[in-house]
């Protein structure tokens, strides 16, 4: 459960199974993928990580529907998104069903064509990714090979109007940017940008027997055309005027078009300028953007449809002469519940009504309320409601000097928490890490069943550390961590006062202790006092890196691939003491043998959820007394499982 409670209040049962059933019963295939249960309830259309939107009539019925091909363990598919009819601009879709594997970058040209790259599909419909025709030129034969690429997007149109469909390409190029650990002392990156280019291969053969020329980067205003990573290129006639113009994503949240002021057959294109929607630019609520033009509504102009990192899918309008609406998110009829990518659920009775709901963060640095509408078995869940401080949805962000993993990653916030009385009004506040590593809370100052919350304050502490690794200093008495970890609050030491587990600065579970300093409860430093009788040292993922006993040090890596460790407290053995859940590819399972010590156990499943991270907590839906397993998985939805001693 969340951690409201000390060691001794949290009233969980003891057990009369023993551990060997519990060990017998680790590997098996259980979790089960949690349900609305609710009919007629409409969300957000979605799928895993990244989507790859494919808009079209699958099911021949006359009207587009929504093919979106998506990552993320475990939602890696192909999904077929039926259109039932009726709004022409922003129908509810039915549940996506599957109809083929994941495929990444994948693009559907103007004239409808599917290619990934280096191939195309010409049986989509019909057999998927099943039957691809090499394209005969690989990405190697347009891009140096020794450059560090990570998109590329292929497509075909006509680009010269001269009957035949040429070869585009769009290339993500990050060998300047190098990811990780580049800022100076003055929060300034020291690497180079993203690059995404356009090349056109030019068919100097046929429609049935063509023959692509040599690589040409597009040139706009007298430059190669770039955008920042991830282009997406799409060539149409967006304004009008009988020739074809080009519009790119890119890997953050915006637009860029290129007009092209020559002709159909003598395309000249002018340096690129960002789509607004009266005067503002158009921005898509996360990163990782890929978005197809088709005319969507009908009314003659291309149109956009829009994939984010989180699995949805918006509709960007062509209101005419380069002005376009901000982004609609599709709706679908809710049918397993979710949270954008990278959920960090927390299940706790945030609205006081007797039920357990669920508060998570997640990719966007948003923090999400799912309630709990009936307390069923399973519960009967409402759509996730963004949470609000002040007035003002919470959403966290890194900006442009946030993320140790540099600028590209400027619209994530990786929000993970806990539920806590932090200022001992006996009322529930939130504690809440993110991408920066600055734990701070939110104040309730609402009531027991209406809680409202304050604008976040840091987290006191008395003497502020920081990751070597930290550009930027924390300030006066700011409790600082690594990044993207859950601050689990709890009175470990039974004292009245909430404390704090978290990882230090290098990555090893400490107990931040609560004490009063000039008036204000605050962190004292961190104590290491968790040591294990088996592997003490583990990766960001949950590999083990160290074998031997001490300190419990759950994650030894630095810069990008430091901290990323969701927590959870929980007697999950029934012995009367609590245990420790980590992420790992499902959940792994620390044993409290008392005295502080733990045992890694494995993992409690041996269903692989996470390419990235899970995030667990516990729920007890069915009021037996006893806590069963709740996972956040990377593709945003959440996966149960009982707990053996349920049986």
């Amino acid at each position: 459960m969340a951690q409201f409670c000390s060691k001794s209040r949290c009233g969980f049962r003891r057990a009369v199974l023993g551990l060997a059933l519990l060990a017998a019963a680790l590997p098996a295939q259980q979790l089960e993928r949690v349900r609305y249960n609710n009919p007629g309830l409409t969300v957000d259309l979605g799928t895993g990580l990244w989507s790859w939107p494919l808009p079209m009539d699958y099911d021949g019925d006359g009207d587009l529907d929504l093919v979106v091909t998506s990552g993320g363990k475990p939602f890696a598919w192909t999904y077929f998104f039926e259109n039932p009819g009726g709004d022409g601009k922003m129908p509810v879709f039915k549940p996506g069903k599957k109809i083929a594997e994941y495929r990444p970058h994948v693009q559907r040209s103007p004239d409808g064509s599917i290619l990934s790259p280096g191939a195309i599909f010409p049986d989509f419909v019909n057999s998927g990714f099943a039957h691809p025709v090499p394209l005969g030129v690989e990405l190697a034969d347009i891009y140096p090979s020794n450059r560090k690429t990570r998109a590329s997007h292929w497509s075909l149109a006509d680009y010269e109007g001269d009957g035949v469909r040429d070869l585009i390409v769009g290339v993500g190029d990050w060998q300047d940017y190098g990811w990780d650990d580049a800022y100076n002392a003055d929060g300034e990156w020291t690497n180079g940008p993203l690059h995404g280019y356009v090349f056109i291969l030019k068919n100097t053969g046929t429609e049935e027997a063509p023959a692509w020329g040599p690589p040409t980067q597009l040139l706009a205003g007298g430059q190669p055309a770039e955008v920042y990573g991830w282009p997406s290129p799409n060539f149409a006639d967006f304004d009008g005027d009988g020739d074809l113009d080009l519009i790119c994503g890119e890997f953050l949240d915006g637009f860029t078009y290129f007009e092209n002021t020559g002709t159909r057959t003598k395309p000249v294109y002018q340096a690129g300028k960002r789509l607004t929607h009266q005067g503002k630019p158009v921005r898509m609520d996360l990163q990782m953007i890929t978005p197809t033009a088709i005319d969507w509504d009908g009314d003659g102009d291309p149109d956009l449809i829009v994939g984010d990192e989180d699995g949805r899918v918006a509709f960007v309008e062509n209101l005419g002469d380069w002005e376009f609406a901000q982004p609609a998110y599709f709706q679908q009829e809710a049918e397993y519940v979710k949270f954008g990518a990278l959920v960090t659920p927390v299940s706790f009775d945030w609205d006081g009504d007797g039920d357990e709901d669920i508060v998570a963060g997640n990719t966007a640095g948003h923090i999400g309320f799912i309630e709990n509408l009936d307390g069923g078995n399973p519960p009967k869940w409402a759509a996730p409601v963004l949470m609000e401080a002040d007035g003002a949805p919470i959403r966290i962000q890194a900006g442009p000097t946030g993320s140790i993993q540099g600028p590209a990653e400027a619209k994530w916030g990786y929000t993970t928490l806990s539920v806590a009385d932090w200022d001992g009004d006996d009322l529930p506040d939130l504690v809440v890490n993110s991408i920066w590593g600055k734990v701070v809370w939110y104040r309730n100052t609402g009531s027991r069943k209406k809680p409202a919350l304050a604008a976040a304050q840091p987290v006191l502490a008395d003497l502020p550390t920081k990751p070597k690794w930290n550009w930027w200093t924390p300030g006066p008495r700011e409790f600082v961590t690594q990044w993207r970890t859950t601050p689990v609050a709890v009175d470990w030491n039974e004292d009245g006062r909430v404390d704090l587990l978290a990882l230090d600065e290098e990555g090893y579970l400490a107990l931040f202790e609560r004490g009063e300093t000039d008036g204000r409860l605050s962190l004292r430093p961190g104590k290491r006092i968790f040591r294990t009788k088996g592997p003490s040292g583990f990766s960001s993922k949950g590999d083990v890196v160290n074998s031997d006993p001490g300190p419990l040090r759950l994650n030894n890596q630095t810069a990008g691939r430091s901290g990323r460790r969701k927590l959870a407290l929980v007697d999950w053995d029934g012995d009367g003491r609590l245990d420790l859940l980590t992420n790992s590819t499902s959940t792994a399972w620390f044993r409290n043998l008392g005295d502080n010590q733990f045992e890694h156990q494995g993992n409690l499943t041996s269903e692989e959820l996470a390419g990235h991270t899970t995030s667990p907590t516990t729920v007890d839906w069915d009021g037996d007394g006893v806590r069963d397993l709740l996972i956040g998985a990377e593709d945003g939805y959440l996966y149960h499982m009982p707990n053996p001693r349920t049986r």
